[in-house]
């Protein structure tokens, strides 16, 4: 691992997202000497600010284009050959540990040990006489619960990606780091636990409005966002890939769980926070100034302007684009009708199998581009053919192998090639309301082992929870009486669809330990162009022209640790398996 002390930096980066600011007001810092740091608001503000860039983010740009999503089943990138593919490929190892996370999160606690070590409890006496020192003095006592959420955030990224990892809470030296001993996962998630509960009561609950040198720094984490980390990290420990190596009971760790996302929910609730009312607005790219997408949005990452998600991302076919991470009919046919019933239910009446778009979720039209479908702007034809032969479909290099492109967080607009190439920025959703209520209704399932039970600390049923993500999306409440097993799988569902494409996937089927049963068998949507004009839909399982994929067994659940990192840490033990 890497833990250094760094005091030359530029504090030039994208902040989260708590306000309706665009920005934070960014300046670059060239920063000499610690001495130098610890005499001016500015620099120390600079160096706190620097943390947040380590924020992650999952728009293509560990692997070439393709997304996490594209080695879940939620899509297949339409490269043969990327590096994506190491997950099922059998080529993922320590020597090939896709590692990234490993070390800009070690980058990131490094940093926060630093501060809290070294530029907690400052005066700043040069300032003092200055009529703006005490709201100036808010701000930077306030940065010790920034860092102190970031780094139990980072934690959260690491016990979540590879279990068992040191636990450094002080700026070591880098021997001593690397020979720190790892604790266990009751540890890790009790260390994040422990300190939520703690910043939660201390950190500025609105930058906006309170303090007017506050008001252009809407980009950091609030109280809320707190609350939000706890629930998710309380979630994660009581799933059953966590649970089991817990000394805790099981029960216990869902009860808690429940309880961490029923509070975050009465917190927004109480700050006049709720769903927003158009599912398609929390992903555009104006959502950081839209009144209704920030009454759901608790917290989130702002990156700087660019067009290269959507070069990514749009169909091939189009100038300069790529064609990218393309959903399968496994997450297509997993958004109901109208009515409510899934498409593979015979009673559906609503369910056409050759116009499979018509009558559906909500959903699906905010997530999906599909044939026949103008998208996006830009589309030099009429409109998408990914019909075999068509000039969005797989039968030109690159083209879609799934029959569907994406359409969540993509701009429909951006100007990918030529002289008028326009760039705008992203916001990555990191907590959301309606994730919440979803992580609630998994807890209270668990904890009471019914969809419609509540307990005397929780008022609010599973049932109800998923209710209410249902309903802003259009569809029927989920229906009364269905066993445990049955409400389980119509949970999966629900947090498959809702969630799509927000980086959950990945770790939600692995801490499920359900992986052989989401993550090897990828439908496609073959579709043929008949004479008379019309089209042939087909959905084929485990096409060719799609690589196999194959789940590496449970030592998959958990990233190998690179290799250059066990060599060098004298304490670090390989996970099981790799």
């Amino acid at each position: 691992m890497k833990l250094k002390h760094i005091f030359g930096f530029a504090a030039l980066m994208s902040l989260g997202l708590t306000g309706c600011s665009d920005q934070m007001d960014y300046h670059e810092y060239r920063v000499n000497d610690d001495d130098f740091v610890k005499r001016d608001f500015g620099q120390v503000g600079a160096f706190a600010t620097h943390i947040y860039r380590d924020l992650d983010y999952d728009w293509g740009q560990m692997y070439g284009g393709a997304s996490l999503c594209s080695a879940t089943d939620e899509a297949v990138f339409s490269h043969v050959g990327n590096q994506i593919e190491s997950y099922y490929n059998g080529s993922w190892g320590p020597t090939n540990a896709n590692n990234s996370i490993w070390g800009t999160c070690w980058d990131a606690i490094s940093y926060c040990n630093l501060f809290l070590t070294d530029y907690v409890g400052l005066e700043f006496p040069e300032h003092k006489l200055e009529k703006d020192y005490q709201d100036q003095m808010i701000k930077y006592n306030n940065y010790e619960w920034e860092i102190r959420f970031m780094r139990a955030y980072f934690y959260f990224l690491l016990v979540r990606q590879y279990g068992s990892v040191p636990l450094i809470t002080e700026s070591l030296n880098a021997e001593d780091a690397n020979n720190a001993p790892q604790a266990s996962i009751d540890e890790i998630f009790k260390f994040i636990d422990d300190e939520c509960a703690v910043i939660k009561d201390n950190i500025i609950q609105e930058y906006t409005g309170a303090y007017i040198s506050l008001e252009s720094e809407p980009g950091r984490v609030n109280n809320l966002g707190v609350l939000a980390l706890r629930a998710r990290a309380a979630l994660y420990h009581a799933s059953p890939l966590f649970a089991e190596n817990s000394e805790i009971d099981s029960k216990e760790l869902w009860h808690q769980a429940a309880l961490r996302s029923f509070e975050c929910i009465n917190e927004c609730r109480k700050r006049n926070m709720r769903l927003a009312s158009n599912y398609a607005k929390l992903f555009d790219i104006s959502n950081w100034n839209d009144s209704e997408a920030t009454k759901e949005i608790i917290f989130a990452r702002r990156l700087a302007a660019s067009n290269s998600f959507e070069t990514y991302n749009f169909p091939i076919g189009m100038n300069n684009a790529k064609g990218g991470n393309c959903p399968t009919e496994n997450l297509v046919s997993a958004y109901e009708t109208l009515n409510g019933l899934s498409i593979d239910d015979p009673s559906n009446d609503q369910y056409d199998p050759q116009n499979p778009y018509a009558n559906r979720d909500s959903r699906l039209a905010a997530t999906v581009a599909v044939n026949g479908e103008k998208f996006p702007d830009a589309l030099p034809n009429a409109v998408l053919e990914t019909w075999y032969g068509g000039a969005n479909s797989r039968s030109v290099a690159y083209g879609t192998p799934t029959g569907y492109y994406l359409k969540k967080y993509v701009d429909r607009m951006a100007v990918i090639s030529g002289n008028s190439q326009a760039s705008n920025k992203h916001t990555w959703i990191l907590f959301r309301l309606g994730q919440v209520y979803l992580d609630y209704a998994e807890a209270m399932l668990n904890y009471t082992g019914s969809g419609y039970l509540t307990a005397d600390d929780l008022t609010m049923t599973a049932a109800d929870a998923i209710n209410t993500v249902r309903t802003r999306a259009g569809q029927p409440n989920l229906p009364t009486g269905l066993s445990f097993t049955e409400f389980e799988k119509r949970y999966e569902n629900e947090r498959f669809i809702e969630l799509a494409f927000e980086g959950h996937r990945m770790f939600d089927v692995r801490r499920w330990k359900k992986a052989q049963q989401y993550f090897e068998n990828i439908k496609v949507m073959e579709i043929t162009k008949n004479a008379d004009e019309s089209f042939t839909y087909t959905p084929v399982l485990n096409p060719s022209y799609i690589t196999k994929r194959t789940w590496p067994g449970d030592k998959g659940y958990f990233w190998p640790f690179p290799q250059s990192e066990i060599l060098k840490a004298g304490n670090l033990k390989q996970n099981a398996g790799w």
